[in-house]
């Protein structure tokens, strides 16, 4: 009986998780401030440079890196043991995926990029490497993500697959070569008008546009707000 009364809880409890949805929720500031399996998190914080620039949607900028345990564990760090995770989170829903198949289509085109459309982790992303780096980059709901790091081997597929349970992949097949979707009507005030651009969130010049320009927590940097706090509560 009592082996029946346990069955019957974990099935309730299965679908009410279903029921929910399935998914945690995106964390409030943006990037999981946890342990992700192998990778511990060391450092959060928010940037002021976007990367995949959204006319007429204001935007702010979160970072997270990672370190391999073993690595600390032996006491010695490379490039290969730190992991960074970019997640991008705009005012609305409107003209994202469009402005990421422009921004991969651009990169495509640059010499020093590969780019490929794939999954990880059963996460539909664009894979980019080149100038020394590898990422993982996706449109969801509202946000851009971007897992990645310097000189990997492959982008680790555990943090894929976290941000991509918190960050539904919106990209659909051919976004190198398929049709653009519509792009966000320039939003206007109560008389109709047209706002002007948002002088926080301007449009790149990406004839100066260079690789790895934003930076990392371990780059540092003056346009970069620092939140030494590395508690887990925003998982």
């Amino acid at each position: 009986m009592r082996l029946a009364l346990v069955a019957t809880a974990v099935a309730l409890s299965a679908m009410t998780w279903g029921a929910c949805g399935g998914r945690p929720p995106p964390p409030a500031k943006g990037v999981i401030e946890a342990d992700i399996d192998a990778w511990q998190f060391r450092r959060f914080q928010e940037v002021l440079d976007v990367e995949v620039w959204v006319p007429g949607n204001h935007a702010s900028a979160y970072t997270a890196s990672y370190v391999r345990g073993e690595a600390e564990q032996r006491g010695r760090i490379e490039d290969k043991d730190i992991a960074n995770a970019f997640v991008t989170r705009y005012a609305r829903n409107v003209g994202i995926l469009r402005e990421v198949m422009k921004f991969v289509r651009r990169l495509a085109q640059d010499g020093g990029y590969t780019v490929e459309e794939t999954s990880i982790e059963g996460v539909r992303v664009v894979l980019i490497e080149g100038h020394g780096e590898t990422w993982a980059l996706w449109s969801a709901p509202r946000h851009v993500v971007k897992i990645w790091g310097r000189n990997i081997a492959k982008v680790p597929g555990d943090l894929v697959e976290a941000y991509g349970e918190r960050y539904p992949s919106t990209l659909v097949g051919d976004v190198l070569e398929g049709p653009l979707p519509p792009g966000a009507a320039p939003p206007r005030d109560d008389k109709g008008d047209e706002v002007p651009a948002d002088p926080d969130s301007p449009q790149p010049d990406w004839d100066k546009y260079k690789p790895g320009s934003a930076k990392t927590p371990q780059q540092g940097g003056d346009d970069e707000k620092d939140d030494d706090d590395d508690g887990e509560g925003d998982e």
